[in-house]
Protein backbone atom coordinates (compact mmCIF):
# COMPACT_ATOMS: atom_id res chain seq x y z
CA UNK A 1 0.00 0.00 0.00
CA UNK A 2 1.28 3.56 -1.02
CA UNK A 3 2.00 5.92 1.83
CA UNK A 4 -0.56 8.80 0.51
CA UNK A 5 -3.34 5.62 0.54
CA UNK A 6 -2.38 4.69 3.42
CA UNK A 7 -2.33 7.85 5.11
CA UNK A 8 -5.98 8.11 3.81
CA UNK A 9 -6.96 4.84 5.25
CA UNK A 10 -5.79 6.62 8.54
CA UNK A 11 -7.94 9.49 8.65
CA UNK A 12 -10.74 7.26 7.70
CA UNK A 13 -10.29 5.09 10.52
CA UNK A 14 -8.96 7.78 12.88
CA UNK A 15 -12.93 9.27 12.48
CA UNK A 16 -14.57 6.76 12.78
CA UNK A 17 -15.68 6.26 9.17
CA UNK A 18 -15.77 2.34 7.72
CA UNK A 19 -15.28 3.34 4.15
CA UNK A 20 -12.32 1.40 2.82
CA UNK A 21 -10.69 3.07 -0.63
CA UNK A 22 -11.65 0.91 -3.33
CA UNK A 23 -9.00 0.44 -6.16
CA UNK A 24 -10.22 0.88 -9.59
CA UNK A 25 -9.04 -0.80 -12.88
CA UNK A 26 -9.00 2.49 -14.66
CA UNK A 27 -7.80 5.43 -13.17
CA UNK A 28 -10.18 8.33 -11.83
CA UNK A 29 -7.64 11.34 -12.03
CA UNK A 30 -10.66 13.19 -13.47
CA UNK A 31 -13.92 13.89 -12.16
CA UNK A 32 -15.31 12.16 -15.69
CA UNK A 33 -13.35 8.95 -14.97
CA UNK A 34 -14.14 8.53 -11.38
CA UNK A 35 -17.90 8.63 -11.75
CA UNK A 36 -17.47 6.20 -14.78
CA UNK A 37 -15.56 3.82 -12.14
CA UNK A 38 -17.79 4.76 -9.44
CA UNK A 39 -21.04 3.77 -11.43
CA UNK A 40 -22.37 7.65 -10.31
CA UNK A 41 -23.79 10.77 -10.91
CA UNK A 42 -20.72 13.66 -12.32
CA UNK A 43 -21.82 15.82 -9.86
CA UNK A 44 -21.25 13.03 -6.62
CA UNK A 45 -17.37 13.20 -7.05
CA UNK A 46 -15.29 15.28 -4.89
CA UNK A 47 -12.76 17.35 -7.12
CA UNK A 48 -10.12 18.58 -4.87
CA UNK A 49 -9.16 21.92 -6.18
CA UNK A 50 -5.92 23.40 -4.99
CA UNK A 51 -5.11 27.15 -4.97
CA UNK A 52 -2.16 29.29 -3.51
CA UNK A 53 -2.20 32.31 -2.08
CA UNK A 54 0.56 35.08 -2.28
CA UNK A 55 2.66 33.43 0.62
CA UNK A 56 2.59 30.38 -0.38
CA UNK A 57 -0.59 28.79 1.89
CA UNK A 58 -2.88 26.41 -0.14
CA UNK A 59 -6.25 26.66 0.29
CA UNK A 60 -8.65 23.53 -0.78
CA UNK A 61 -11.70 23.54 -2.55
CA UNK A 62 -13.99 20.47 -2.51
CA UNK A 63 -16.26 20.95 -5.63
CA UNK A 64 -18.74 18.89 -6.86
CA UNK A 65 -17.70 16.99 -10.02
CA UNK A 66 -19.83 18.92 -12.68
CA UNK A 67 -18.82 22.24 -11.13
CA UNK A 68 -16.15 24.96 -11.52
CA UNK A 69 -14.27 27.02 -8.95
CA UNK A 70 -15.07 30.57 -9.15
CA UNK A 71 -11.55 32.25 -8.86
CA UNK A 72 -13.29 35.81 -7.31
CA UNK A 73 -15.34 33.92 -4.91
CA UNK A 74 -12.54 31.61 -3.99
CA UNK A 75 -10.81 34.42 -3.32
CA UNK A 76 -13.09 36.08 -1.12
CA UNK A 77 -13.23 33.12 1.13
CA UNK A 78 -9.51 32.80 1.39
CA UNK A 79 -9.21 36.44 2.14
CA UNK A 80 -6.25 36.69 -0.51
CA UNK A 81 -5.75 36.72 -4.51
CA UNK A 82 -5.52 33.60 -4.90
CA UNK A 83 -3.97 31.56 -8.40
CA UNK A 84 -3.44 27.86 -9.51
CA UNK A 85 -1.48 25.85 -6.71
CA UNK A 86 2.03 24.48 -8.64
CA UNK A 87 2.51 21.10 -8.79
CA UNK A 88 5.94 20.45 -6.25
CA UNK A 89 3.79 22.92 -3.86
CA UNK A 90 1.07 20.20 -3.73
CA UNK A 91 3.06 17.21 -3.30
CA UNK A 92 5.44 18.82 -0.63
CA UNK A 93 1.85 20.33 1.59
CA UNK A 94 -0.61 17.96 0.63
CA UNK A 95 1.62 14.32 0.54
CA UNK A 96 -0.55 14.12 -2.84
CA UNK A 97 0.43 13.70 -6.48
CA UNK A 98 -1.99 15.73 -8.35
CA UNK A 99 -4.83 13.46 -10.15
CA UNK A 100 -4.70 11.76 -6.31
CA UNK A 101 -5.21 14.61 -4.15
CA UNK A 102 -7.66 13.62 -1.17
CA UNK A 103 -9.65 15.66 0.59
CA UNK A 104 -8.40 14.47 4.41
CA UNK A 105 -5.00 12.64 5.24
CA UNK A 106 -2.82 15.74 4.16
CA UNK A 107 0.82 16.37 5.56
CA UNK A 108 -0.20 19.69 6.63
CA UNK A 109 -3.63 21.11 7.38
CA UNK A 110 -4.95 23.43 5.01
CA UNK A 111 -8.33 25.95 4.87
CA UNK A 112 -10.74 23.66 3.21
CA UNK A 113 -14.35 24.78 1.66
CA UNK A 114 -17.18 21.93 0.83
CA UNK A 115 -19.07 23.28 -1.94
CA UNK A 116 -23.02 22.82 -1.09
CA UNK A 117 -24.02 21.08 -4.10
CA UNK A 118 -22.13 17.88 -2.32
CA UNK A 119 -24.77 18.02 0.47
CA UNK A 120 -27.36 17.06 -2.13
CA UNK A 121 -26.17 13.49 -1.96
CA UNK A 122 -26.47 10.32 0.47
CA UNK A 123 -22.59 9.76 -0.36
CA UNK A 124 -20.11 10.71 -2.47
CA UNK A 125 -17.10 9.54 -3.79
CA UNK A 126 -12.92 11.23 -3.38
CA UNK A 127 -10.17 10.91 -4.34
CA UNK A 128 -7.87 8.59 -1.77
CA UNK A 129 -4.59 9.28 -2.59
CA UNK A 130 -3.82 7.51 -5.98
CA UNK A 131 -5.06 7.66 -9.55
CA UNK A 132 -6.87 4.87 -9.00
CA UNK A 133 -8.15 4.36 -5.58
CA UNK A 134 -11.38 6.42 -4.61
CA UNK A 135 -13.70 6.11 -1.47
CA UNK A 136 -17.22 6.74 -1.01
CA UNK A 137 -18.76 8.87 1.86
CA UNK A 138 -21.23 10.69 3.30
CA UNK A 139 -21.24 14.63 2.55
CA UNK A 140 -21.52 15.20 6.20
CA UNK A 141 -19.48 13.18 7.50
CA UNK A 142 -16.44 14.54 4.46
CA UNK A 143 -17.51 17.76 5.98
CA UNK A 144 -16.63 17.33 9.28
CA UNK A 145 -13.76 15.23 9.36
CA UNK A 146 -12.08 17.25 6.94
CA UNK A 147 -13.11 20.14 8.92
CA UNK A 148 -14.13 21.99 5.74
CA UNK A 149 -16.76 25.18 5.79
CA UNK A 150 -19.53 24.86 3.22
CA UNK A 151 -19.50 27.96 0.97
CA UNK A 152 -20.84 29.19 -2.26
CA UNK A 153 -17.99 29.30 -3.78
CA UNK A 154 -18.63 27.77 -7.77
CA UNK A 155 -19.22 29.69 -10.91
CA UNK A 156 -22.83 30.03 -11.85
CA UNK A 157 -24.41 27.91 -14.25
CA UNK A 158 -24.74 29.16 -17.86
CA UNK A 159 -28.13 30.47 -18.35
CA UNK A 160 -29.18 31.57 -14.97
Amino acid sequence: MSKSLARVCAALKAANIAAQPIEMTAETRTAAQAAEAAGCDLDQIVKSILFAGSAGQLYLFLTAGGNRVDAARASALAGEALGRAEVAQVRKITGFAIGGVAPIGHLTPLPIWLDHKLLDFAQVWAAAGTPRHIFPIAPQDLLRICGAKAADFTEEPLGS
